[in-house]
C-alpha cells in the first residue's frame, strides 16, 4: 500500500500558458501588494462586469498570484514583485482603476511545474519552500523560472493557503 498523498505534498504537473492582468511592484509584499492588489482586482473585476453588462461570457475571478524573479539576489526590500490573476484568452485590453498603477495583459508560460501548498504564515514558508526544492531535485528536474505564489486565502484567513510553484526542466 502506498503512502497516502497530502495535499502539502508537493507534485509535478503540466500547465498551460495562460493570459494574466499584471501590476508590476518593488519592495517587501506586505508593504508592496496594499499598493498594487487594489489596481489588479479592480481592473479584473472591471472587465468581469463590463462583460456580465455586455451580455457576453464572463469568467469566475482566479486566486492572485506573484511572480519574485529575484528573490533569492536581493533583500526582501527590494524585490521585484509581479502580480497576476489569469483572465480570458480573449482579452484585448483591460480597465484601468487606478492612477498610477497601470495593469497590463501578459502571458505567462508554463509548461512542466512542481508545485506544494504551504499552509500558515508567509514568513514561515521557507521550510516548504526547501521541501519543494529537495523534490525537484530528487526527481532528476531543475527550476527553470521564477518563483511563484498563488494565494488561495485571503490575507486575513485563519490559515493562509499559499500554493507556491517553480517552473521545471529535466537536468541534462
Amino acid at each position: 500500500m502506498s503512502p497516502r498523498k497530502l495535499k502539502t505534498d508537493p507534485v509535478i504537473t503540466d500547465m498551460p500558458a495562460q493570459k494574466m492582468a499584471v501590476v508590476r511592484g518593488k519592495g517587501a509584499p506586505d508593504k508592496v501588494f496594499s499598493q498594487i492588489f487594489p489596481a489588479l482586482f479592480g481592473s479584473v473585476y472591471t472587465l468581469k462586469f463590463d462583460l456580465v453588462k455586455k451580455g457576453l461570457e464572463s469568467f469566475k475571478v482566479s486566486c492572485p498570484r506573484a511572480r519574485y524573479p529575484d528573490a533569492n539576489l536581493v533583500p526582501k526590500g527590494e524585490w521585484i514583485i509581479i502580480a497576476g490573476i489569469p483572465v480570458p484568452e480573449n482579452t484585448t485590453s483591460l480597465p484601468q482603476k487606478e492612477p498610477g498603477t497601470e495593469v497590463k495583459l501578459e502571458t505567462w508560460e508554463y509548461g512542466p511545474v512542481a508545485q506544494i501548498l504551504h499552509l500558515g504564515s508567509y514568513d514561515r514558508e521557507m521550510e516548504t519552500v526547501e521541501r519543494l526544492h529537495k523534490f525537484i531535485a530528487e526527481n532528476g528536474y531543475e527550476i527553470a523560472g521564477p518563483h511563484e505564489e498563488e494565494y488561495q486565502s485571503k490575507p486575513d484567513a485563519k490559515v493562509l493557503k499559499t500554493l507556491i510553484r517553480y517552473q521545471i526542466k529535466k537536468r541534462p
